[in-house]
């Protein structure tokens, strides 16, 4: 029996950039092939050729051994092929049956929606794969962890048999994690097949039947994960030993850097989203923000670094009061920040790499009263493209043009290089493979022990209890908790996360008392 689908000779040149170099993947029925590479190693274009978003320059896809042309989205569809993004594609104001059957519409009488038909489709779906979710519920009142649920069954609607998954992991808690995998098995034992993309070793480990890791554009080796360890894949991902574990002292903290009080922020639909929050940061520590994306988390980052106006509360920045101030006031004080949303609030897309390496600091350490010295712009660029192994043509190649992890590359260059008193990083290694998550956290706690206060917000439980000192718990704008990193299990915290209030916890996990008699 031929595979499911294969990939032959898959190659795609972009001007200046070979993308993909004669690539072969095979994917089996009923298999997870997990699909691994650093950024830039050409994996979204090769998802991106088969889902018929990029014609490729050579080489042939086949379909249970039939040649397939896909030259759009709508061909991929037809021929079984749906693809869950790693940012979701649905319309919150809407119903789960409004969004899965967009583009798939039933009509009742010629011209009106039959969303009992679309209904019924979806509880027959839910059922069969598990994936429970009420159909007449509106989308901007799920969990993420049910959001992807939805966008599964969006393209088991349309019939797919090969799904694939691009960082599915990205922002769910342990336990949604846990819900995502058994779902994969229900799927594959079914008959469904996957491409299963992400950074997240343990994870390919855990789950995947098979392991392509792809190079430079070149596949460079295709493992079974019983063979396999964390460290081989790291190894063989990136072409040189990693560092898998971070290496830190113990803290030795200083001054008060951040001190917020009673910080109240509401968010864009003009509700309380941050709800008397306090806390403080000295210099030399890490402090974690640990929660499901969508606790208040992205709106307390946007209130301290000046792009969200505070309703009530106080924010100190050494020493000076901060709320309200704009991001150059803030910037100027000596604070970092590496934006969530990269292309949003880090980047220009459209100017070239140069210039967004001196976004904040043109004005002052780039220029000769009102004229941009070019010279120094180009050699700083030049040096922190392989300082930060930024994979670009060309210092003058527009930031929208590299893979998300080198954009994030850029961002973190930009904000590491200069004298800082706080950094604020959140989300600073998604999308980011594992040599480039090595180098980021190493500057991170070498920050720390120079001295400066770290906030570091991330969905990534792993990422916060290796960097942090100590780890605030976000939930529904509150923070519910805040406990030494070494005193706390990554269980715990997902269940903090999740709402579960802590005595709660406590009695789960007895082992999270600090000392005798005292609670987190």
């Amino acid at each position: 029996m031929p595979p499911v689908l294969e990939l032959r000779g898959i190659t795609k040149q972009f001007p200046g950039v070979l993308a993909n170099d004669n690539v072969n993947l095979t994917l089996e029925k009923g298999e997870v092939h997990a699909l691994l590479g650093e950024n830039g190693a050409g994996k979204t274009t090769l998802m991106n050729i088969l889902y018929g978003l990029y014609k490729p320059t050579k080489g042939e896809i086949y379909i249970n051994g039939k040649r397939a042309e896909i030259s759009g989205p709508t061909d991929a569809i037809r021929q079984g092929i749906g693809m869950v993004h790693q940012h979701f594609m649905l319309i919150p104001v809407l119903t789960v049956t409004e969004n899965v059957m967009l583009g798939e519409e039933s009509i009742h009488n010629g011209i009106f929606l039959d969303r009992k038909v679309a209904a019924k489709r979806i509880e027959e779906i839910s059922k069969k794969y598990r994936l429970e979710v009420d159909p007449h519920a509106y989308v901007r009142d799920l969990p993420v962890g049910i959001q992807q649920r939805v966008e599964i069954i969006k393209v088991l609607y349309r019939q797919a048999t090969i799904l694939i998954l691009d960082e599915p992991t990205a922002v769910l808690t342990p336990q949604e994690v846990d819900e995502l995998f058994n779902i994969m098995k229900l799927l594959t034992s079914q008959g469904v097949s996957i491409i299963f993309i992400t950074h997240k070793l343990k994870e390919i480990l855990a789950v995947s039947d098979r392991i392509s890791v792809i190079r430079r554009g070149q596949t460079v080796g295709t493992a079974k994960p019983t063979e396999s360890t964390e460290q081989s894949l790291a190894e063989l991902m990136v072409g040189r030993p990693v560092e898998l574990v971070v290496q830190k002292k113990k803290a030795q903290p200083t001054q008060p850097v951040l001190l917020v009080k009673n910080l109240v922020i509401k968010n864009d639909r003009d509700r309380i989203a941050v709800e008397d929050v306090s806390f403080e940061i000295s210099g030399g520590e890490v402090l974690g923000v640990a929660g499901v994306q969508g606790n208040g988390q992205t709106e307390l980052v946007e209130a301290i670094t000046g792009l969200r106006h505070a309703e009530s509360g106080s924010i100190k920045i050494d020493g000076q009061e901060s709320a309200n101030k704009t991001p150059r006031q803030i910037t100027e004080i000596g604070v970092s920040h590496v934006p969530e949303d990269r292309q949003r609030d880090g980047l220009v897309l459209s100017f070239p790499i140069k210039d967004n390496f001196i976004l904040n600091t043109y004005y002052n350490t780039f220029a000769n009263g009102i004229i941009i010295d070019e010279k120094k712009v180009n050699e700083t660029a030049i040096k922190w493209v392989e300082k930060f192994d930024v994979r670009t043509p060309s210092i003058e190649t527009p930031a929208g043009s590299l893979s998300g992890g080198n954009q994030q590359k850029v961002i973190v260059a930009r904000e590491f290089s200069r004298p800082l008193k706080l950094l604020i990083a959140s989300q600073p290694t998604r999308g980011v493979d594992v040599g480039s998550i090595e180098y980021i956290h190493a500057r991170i706690i070498q920050k720390r022990d120079e001295g400066a206060a770290i906030l570091v917000v991330s969905t990534e439980l792993d990422e916060v209890r290796a960097l942090s000192d100590r780890i605030a718990v976000m939930f529904d704008g509150k923070i519910v908790a805040i406990v030494p990193a070494d005193q706390v299990t990554k269980e715990q915290l997902g269940l903090l996360m999740a709402g579960v209030p802590k005595e709660e916890v406590l009695g789960v996990f007895p082992q999270g008392k600090t000392k005798k008699g005292e609670k987190l």
